[in-house]
């Protein structure tokens, strides 16, 4: 079931290859009634959500050792407890509401709310923006566990409730939405595909591009050659939550560049990457189902998006020094050096967060939105919005 280059990962269990090869033929009937040729957003749509089959969708483990990656809130509790600093100036604002996209395992949940309420700084509702089920019982289990006072306040959703006040957090939530492809050649633009070869293999596959998504190609000037990931659909995301936050703050901590670094020469062959047991590779056919599958963000194009849905860039810059401005630092000096066994661990977490080599330059934060005083805690030094 492992394609070579993945030989020496635990194979998946006999249930998982019938759930990878039940959204195989899925796809594959797809790829046949669209005559032969399927967008590569659309594959990845249905590998990552297709009910009850997609990566996001079935049952397996996704987050943590036993999963196939690990993200910040559940790499430290300090990431969460940051992110409440910055929740906790905008609700003594009056912004009411705190809505999370996608929550993962629940961590940032927990962490958050625990931290606000030892503030005495608790939102009014925290609202969870959860389309996976599966996710859905684990984060309700998790914060059930770890806060029990506090989950009757969580609830959770389909889509973003609108209009409202509110402070949205959504932590690697852009890279997962689902992003074409494109390819530059002397005579214009391909994108790039998905068809099938003999037995269910799929394979990439070449049309010219057309629309919306020649014209965003065109727009980059990339040169002949060149092949990268363009995400209409992320765009059309960060608009329209913009237009239904009436007043407050959208927080996107995710990894990416703006579009002068993402479309650099350097990156001539794209940021297409996919997770399978704590290993990264770019073969986005090798386990269907079983293995996630992202993009980096283009920050700039999430900035114009929000100038498109009324809002305006409150302030952009890299994952440590958002965390370092939301006092990262004093947190981790609250546990004494001394007690080496609790603080050497904390330490190495705050590391992973802040080091370059790490999440810290990778990651970036950007917070759009209206109505609401500046400058945001979390941007207060180091603010990069000019860059993009």
């Amino acid at each position: 079931m492992l394609p070579a280059h993945l030989q020496e990962l635990p194979a998946p269990s006999p249930a998982a290859i019938e759930v990878s090869e039940a959204l195989s033929a899925l796809i594959s009937a797809e790829i046949g009634r669209a005559g032969g040729f399927l967008s590569f957003a659309r594959y990845m749509e249905l590998a990552l959500y297709a009910p009850g089959l997609g990566y996001y969708s079935a049952g397996s483990a996704k987050l943590g050792e036993a999963g196939d990656f690990v993200t910040a809130p559940e790499l430290s509790p300090f990431f969460g407890r940051c992110i409440a600093r910055q929740a906790s100036e905008l609700l003594d604002q009056g912004i009411g509401d705190i809505v999370e996209l996608g929550g993962g395992s629940g961590a940032l949940a927990v962490e958050l709310l625990a931290a606000l309420e030892a503030t005495g700084t608790l939102p009014e509702r925290y609202t969870i923006v959860e389309l996976s089920a599966d996710l859905k019982a684990r984060q309700h289990a998790r914060i059930r566990e770890a806060a029990p006072r506090l989950a009757d306040r969580v609830r959770w959703a389909d889509a973003l409730p609108g209009p409202l006040e509110a402070f949205v957090v959504a932590n690697e939530v852009l890279d997962a939405v689902p992003a074409h492809l494109i390819e530059t050649h002397e005579d214009g633009v391909d994108e790039v595909g998905v068809t099938v070869h003999g037995a269910r293999r799929f394979e990439y596959a070449k049309r010219p591009a057309q629309g919306e998504l020649l014209q965003a190609a065109r727009a980059l000037g990339l040169p002949p050659g060149y092949r990268t990931e363009i995400n209409l659909a992320s765009r059309k995301l960060v608009k329209t939550l913009t237009e239904n936050v009436t007043r407050g703050a959208l927080l996107f901590v995710d990894y990416g560049f703006p579009a002068a670094e993402l479309y650099h020469p350097q990156r001539s062959t794209g940021t297409l990457m996919c997770h399978y047991r704590h290993r990264a590779h770019d073969d986005p056919f090798a386990v269907p189902g079983l293995q996630d599958i992202t993009a980096h963000v283009d920050f700039t194009a999430v900035a114009e998006a929000a100038l498109e849905g009324g809002a305006s860039v409150l302030g952009y810059t890299s994952q440590a020094q958002f965390l370092i401005n939301c006092g990262i630092t004093d947190l981790l000096s609250g546990t004494p050096a001394e007690d080496a066994r609790t603080y050497a661990p904390l330490a190495s977490q705050a590391q992973k967060l802040l080091s370059p080599a790490e999440m810290g330059e990778l990651f970036k934060a950007i917070a759009v939105g209206r109505g609401v005083a500046l400058p945001l805690a979390g941007f207060a030094r180091g603010d990069r919005t000019h860059t993009l």
